[in-house]
């Protein structure tokens, strides 16, 4: 049987292990810009957009000093962070480029654009905006016809304003 959950369903959060706290702060915190809500001494840090308790817990209680896992093993494939619009993804893409960290991909989706890079720990990370539902690609029957074209970066930089 199958169970269908309540459509306001969302995860809450994710919360990663990593090798070092301040070095996954710096990109965390640093680059992407989530705020600090509660640190745990050395090993533990929760971060948040807009005061929530957190949206991304860092840890290194299994992990400090550790190495990601290698290719070809199971785990979490990305972490994808939902920003509210277009302009505020322009702007995590500008903070990205000003840092000089390296992008892996970026696509429009028909349903959404995305761009795709690696933390400092080698975990996956989806920074995205939804377009709106009325927008979506849909095909002659009104299924969902999702797509993976190139994304136009320099006018998503153009957003940033």
């Amino acid at each position: 049987m199958t169970q269908i959950l309540p459509p306001e369903t969302r995860i809450g959060h994710v919360h990663l292990k990593v090798a070092d706290i301040d070095r996954a702060l710096a990109f965390y915190q640093g680059i992407l810009g989530f705020e600090i809500t509660q640190r745990y001494g050395t090993q533990a840090v929760f971060l948040s957009a807009g005061g929530y308790h957190h949206h991304i817990g860092l840890n290194t209680w299994e992990s400090r000093r550790g190495r990601p896992p290698a290719p070809g093993t199971t785990g979490l494939y990305h972490t994808a962070i939902l920003f509210p619009d277009r302009a505020s993804l322009g702007a995590a893409l500008k903070r990205i480029v000003e840092a000089g960290w390296p992008l892996e991909g970026a696509s429009d989706h028909g349903v959404s654009e995305a761009i795709y890079l690696r933390d400092p720990d080698d975990n996956g990370v989806e920074l995205y905006r939804d377009r709106p539902e009325a927008e979506w690609p849909r095909d002659a029957a009104g299924n969902l016809a999702m797509i993976s074209a190139q994304l136009d970066l320099h006018a998503l930089l153009a957003e940033a304003g």
